[in-house]
């Protein structure tokens, strides 16, 4: 039988057709504004990927935090928000002390963060039933990509290769993974080992590729593998191989290539008798006690 979370990870692509097709125009951070995207778990590692790419697209200065860790007292245009779940105790806290413009993306309409942000966008088509994200946060990022004027096409040419490909089996049983990325994909990298983490309990880590060879490199060996989400810097490949690891690499947009992650992670669930849809020590929402 199917998982939740073998289904949505496969509904991914058209989640994203959905996404880009119904960018809102007036709810998003505007040209010029100085922005603080924040969120917590996979949301903060979405808002990294997010702010980096607004920054690139020249459209103005933008901070990633986790929400917990936003600092007090710096000066934005507009906070935003990313909750799946609307109900994330960090998140709502933050919304409710600013006093910058907010807007909250969300997946559940019928939950506290409707009335805490100013503006909020419910894609309640990617709503999930597992505990583990994965199609919401990248819907959300395709939508945010696609907001800053990207075209997306061939994105989602490459995710739905990316549900449908053959899974290396020096991928399913490594023993360990680094996963790297460069600029917008550091937080996609972030992702992927965070996936691995709560779907199979693997031992991951992610790095920017450069600062890898700053002493990270030291864990690479044979059965271990360093996944690079994008273009990795010159040479690097040449390293790994020289400790006997493995170094993985495609040509895939970084987001449709997260999606071989999150794959890869369940067939890791499964090889070790897990259930993905049911990741220890984990909730769908973290709510704290007051």
């Amino acid at each position: 039988m199917t998982t939740h979370t073998e289904a949505e990870i496969g509904s991914q692509p058209e989640c994203w057709r959905r996404a880009v097709d119904n960018v809102p125009a007036d709810a998003l951070p505007r040209p010029g504004e100085r922005v603080a995207v924040v969120g917590c778990g996979t949301s903060w590692f979405i808002a990294m990927a997010y702010a980096t790419l607004r920054e690139q697209a020249g459209q103005g200065e933008t901070d990633a935090f986790a929400a917990s860790e936003a600092p007090a007292g710096r000066a934005y245009d507009r906070v935003l928000a990313l909750t799946r779940s609307g109900t994330t105790t960090e998140v709502l806290e933050l919304l409710r002390r600013t006093g910058a413009r907010t807007t909250a993306i969300t997946a559940d309409p019928n939950t506290p963060v409707m009335t805490a942000a100013d503006d909020v966008i419910v894609l309640d088509y990617a709503d999930e039933q597992s505990v583990v994200q994965t199609r919401f946060a990248t819907t959300q990022l395709a939508m945010l990509r696609a907001s800053l004027g990207e075209d997306l096409t061939q994105a989602i040419d490459d995710a739905e290769q990316a549900v449908s490909a053959a899974l290396p089996d020096e991928l399913v049983g490594a023993e360990q993974f680094s996963f790297l990325g460069t600029g917008w994909s550091v937080g996609l990298a972030q992702e992927a080992a965070l996936k691995m983490r709560e779907a199979s309990r693997s031992w991951t880590e992610a790095y920017p590729a450069m600062e890898y060879r700053h002493g990270p490199i030291s864990i690479a060996g044979p059965g271990r593998v360093t996944w690079m989400l994008g273009t990795a810097p010159e040479g690097l490949r040449e390293q790994v191989v020289e400790t006997g690891g493995t170094f993985f690499q495609t040509d895939l947009d970084p987001m449709a290539e997260l999606i071989r992650a999150q794959r890869v992670a369940v067939a890791r669930a499964f090889a070790r008798g897990l259930d993905p849809d049911e990741p220890l020590h984990l909730t769908r929402s973290v709510i704290l006690s007051s």
